[in-house]
């Protein structure tokens, strides 16, 4: 066992099956004490009544490390606060969030119903934002009573976030989201100790599986590693930053940014929009094609 997180607590959410559960394996395997998070749904989101956190905290414990299995739904702003108090009153504190839960209803955009979209915008972007909520208000307490600590928050993007998907309007959205809530949250909670990036992991999972081809695929424990490193201390100088991971590739996104400008000296007129828009596009890059595309 590594001691790279020896000491630190973690949650990790969504860490019953696939990314999340290599996540969780990973932290616990460099001495993280981890709170195993799974609300046991079907691919859609829907309930089954499992607890594969349940199995993932027997792993942990069987290697020596220490985990308990949460069943929270992160979305629920109640539950997710319930959550962050379990990992201080189990173990002393948290250090480290790792937002990974989610699931997918792909739909091309005008098949697309408004429970699939709330469902969808509901658990990846509010299961995102109602955890970090409570852990960001706990470790500013504790930096305001000179306590001080060395949290690191992983959020999950997305490539469909960043570059977008074709039939999955709702869950890119989502993902696009996430990447600007990281950016915000970077420099709102720097100030307490706390670094915010995010990932865009690539792997086969329940997710990706009969989308598409999946053989070639990197398996989820290939983005484990990364985000074992971002919730170490020594990734105290990296935060707001979204990186994509497929197998043995990092990919720093560089996300939006100001390009060519025009200023006409004063309010735009409609007939000169036109030609003005197509030299500034002429000297932009050319964006990267969505996925499927």
């Amino acid at each position: 066992m590594s001691d790279l997180l020896a000491g630190r607590v973690a949650i990790v959410t969504g860490a019953g099956r696939g990314i999340g559960r290599a996540h969780a394996l990973e932290l616990a395997s460099h001495g993280a004490k981890v709170v195993v998070n799974d609300f046991g749904v079907s691919l859609a989101g829907e309930g089954t009544g499992e607890s594969p956190a349940d199995e993932v905290v027997a792993l942990i414990r069987e290697a020596g490390g220490e985990a308990v299995a949460n069943g929270a739904d992160v979305a629920d702003f109640a539950q997710a606060e319930a959550m962050v108090r379990q990992a201080i009153d189990t173990f002393g504190g948290l250090d480290i969030l790792v937002n990974n839960a989610g699931f997918v209803r792909d739909r091309m955009l005008v098949n697309t119903a408004e429970e699939e979209w709330d469902a969808v915008i509901r658990v990846h972007l509010k299961g995102h934002f109602a955890p970090l909520r409570h852990a960001g208000a706990y470790w500013r307490a504790e930096s305001k009573a000179g306590r001080q600590r060395a949290a690191r928050v992983v959020n999950t993007s997305s490539g469909a976030g960043m570059q977008g998907s074709v039939g999955q309007a709702t869950y890119s959205a989502a993902k696009a989201g996430i990447a600007g809530l990281t950016l915000v949250a970077a420099q709102e909670m720097g100030r307490y100790g706390v670094t915010v990036n995010a990932i865009a992991p690539v792997a086969r999972t329940r997710m990706t599986e009969g989308a598409f081809d999946t053989s070639a695929m990197a398996v989820p424990e290939d983005n484990s590693p990364i985000v074992a490193w971002l919730a170490s201390e020594d990734a105290a100088d990296v935060t707001g930053r979204v990186i994509e991971i497929d197998g043995s590739t990092m990919t720093v996104e560089n996300g939006w940014a100001h390009g060519p400008s025009r200023d006409a000296g004063a309010r735009w007129k409609a007939a000169d929009v036109g030609a003005g828009l197509r030299e500034m596009l002429a000297e932009a890059p050319t964006p990267e094609p969505v996925y499927g595309a």
